[in-house]
């Protein structure tokens, strides 16, 4: 890392003070109640897009919270969340430690999967139109999704929440060899299904394959460039390839299982004298009961949110079938999948000592080296996969982890592009366009539950990917392989 400048900029009240490191990086000093410093990632560029956004702010309440180790870290995608910013990353460790549902969010275990076919976009192409509509009529989305063919019984759902992506493929729905290609193999062992409530449970029981609203989606591309031959080739990235990215987490019932644990926790920072900077970093000490029932019921929900993208798969595969034949639907291999909403217990060096922590990604992807034990050995010389997913319009990216974010921010990188405009102000921005029409004139089919969403999800509302990645690359806490372009999306 470069030699910090001693210019510090000076901001309006409502941001913390900052200073740059390099031009990838920039650091919030310890001040006022601060236990740590703040670590961004983001050049020039991306601090003007942050001008107004409580993003910063967060990165420094985040520092206030006990028993963090190491900085308060925010990826270049970062952007005003619920409590944490979205792009945050934090470990907390030791007697002092908290885990904070603010660290991960109300769609626990969020995440992207990519699927690599064997066909090429010259032969996708001409029918698109027809491929997207049978996506979008075979894996349900929108506002309160459900699949009428899939409704869990009580035991099949407990199964679900414990075992994760292998249920589905013990149910028939997948391949065994998609196991290792799932972050963790796509199953927490610390899960139970009894500390997830009964409400939570029925507002999920017939959502598991579905996709859901807002921002998640399912996305056919194309391999358009190859920054790393070798490793695109390894990972089956050739050029023209097509791809599916499937985002999606764990629905109602994971929303469920967040508030069910809000009010909860924010009784339990004060009955421990944890003194909050913002309510909606409410916690409670590691090893609590408060953290225990929390633990419990978030990592069932993130089994859930893994079965769920995993189920997706199986019905992506059938709709590939459906139009280009079952060995087209046999031929598709599962790249990657990784979670955005998590915190998981991990080892690190911390101050030269190896600890166990609580790392908390709120937005963000694990990100962990070539070498590290807990790939898969089909990554194990390569590094982990991270999917990093853009807009309808322009590009995503795959990228490789790397030892420099391993040892810099605790193994994590971006998660995706990161908005720029809040889901009102596109919607007005969109109101006399028509987005869809936009996009096919680019070569890009929609299909989406409601035109709202098209217009809340235009590639304007998102900062360009290329930025966000960029930084990542530059700072060396990812690496680039591939470059995908959309050519058909189902939006949620």
């Amino acid at each position: 890392m470069s030699k910090t400048t001693t210019r510090t900029r000076t901001h309006s009240p409502a941001q913390p003070r900052w200073e740059r490191i390099d031009q990838h990086r920039v650091r919030l000093p310890r001040q006022g109640g601060m236990r740590t410093d703040g670590l961004v990632f983001a050049d020039a560029k991306l601090m003007t897009q942050l001008e107004g956004d409580q993003a910063l702010t967060q990165v420094a309440n985040v520092a206030h919270l006990p028993g963090i180790v190491g900085p308060s870290i925010a990826m270049p995608d970062m952007h005003w969340g619920y409590g944490f910013p979205i792009g945050g990353v934090a470990a907390f460790a030791g007697e002092d430690g908290v885990i904070s549902p603010g660290g991960v969010g109300y769609d626990i275990n969020c995440g992207v999967r990519l699927l690599v076919t064997p066909l090429t976009v010259d032969e996708v192409r001409p029918r698109m139109t027809e491929l997207v509509e049978e996506l979008f009529t075979t894996i349900p989305s929108g506002v309160g999704s459900h699949r009428s063919d899939l409704r869990l019984s009580k035991d099949q759902l407990d199964a679900v929440l414990s075992q994760g992506a292998r249920w589905a493929v013990h149910a028939g729905l997948g391949a065994e060899r998609d196991l290792g290609a799932i972050e963790a193999g796509g199953c927490l062992p610390d899960a139970d299904p009894q500390a997830v409530s009964q409400r939570a449970k029925e507002r999920g029981r017939n959502q598991l394959g579905t996709v859901g609203s807002g921002n998640h989606f399912v996305e056919v591309g194309w391999v358009a460039e190859r920054d790393d031959e070798a490793a695109a080739d390894a990972l089956g990235l050739t050029a023209g390839r097509v791809t599916v990215f499937i985002h999606s987490g764990s629905r109602g019932l994971g929303h469920q299982v967040c508030d069910d644990h809000l009010d909860v926790m924010v009784a339990a920072a004060g009955r421990y004298g944890i003194a909050l900077p913002d309510k909606q970093l409410c916690c409670a000490p590691l090893g609590s009961p408060e953290a225990d029932a929390y633990w419990s019921a978030m990592n069932a929900a993130a089994n859930f949110a893994f079965a769920n993208r995993q189920v997706m798969t199986h019905y992506a595969r059938a709709a590939f079938g459906r139009i280009f034949g079952s060995e087209t639907a046999s031929g598709i291999d599962l790249l990657y999948d990784v979670a955005h909403n998590i915190a998981k217990l991990e080892e690190h060096t911390v101050d030269g000592k190896r600890r166990q922590v609580v790392v908390h990604r709120k937005g963000a992807t694990r990100a962990f080296p070539p070498g590290h034990p807990e790939l898969h050995p089909r990554y194990r010389d390569l590094g982990q996969p991270v999917l990093i997913p853009g807009d309808m319009g322009r590009c995503s990216y795959v990228l490789l982890g790397t030892r420099q974010a391993f040892d810099e921010t605790f193994g994590s990188c971006c998660h995706g592009a990161g908005r720029q405009m809040s889901r009102r102000a596109a919607k007005r921005a969109a109101r006399t366009r028509n987005v869809a029409n936009e996009l096919a004139a680019q070569g890009v089919v929609v299909r989406a539950a409601s035109r709202a969403t098209v217009a809340e999800e235009m590639p304007e509302a998102y900062k360009d990917v290329r930025d966000v990645v960029n930084v990542v690359d530059g700072a060396g806490i990812g690496r680039k392989v591939a470059m995908l372009k959309p050519v058909g999306v189902v939006k949620g």
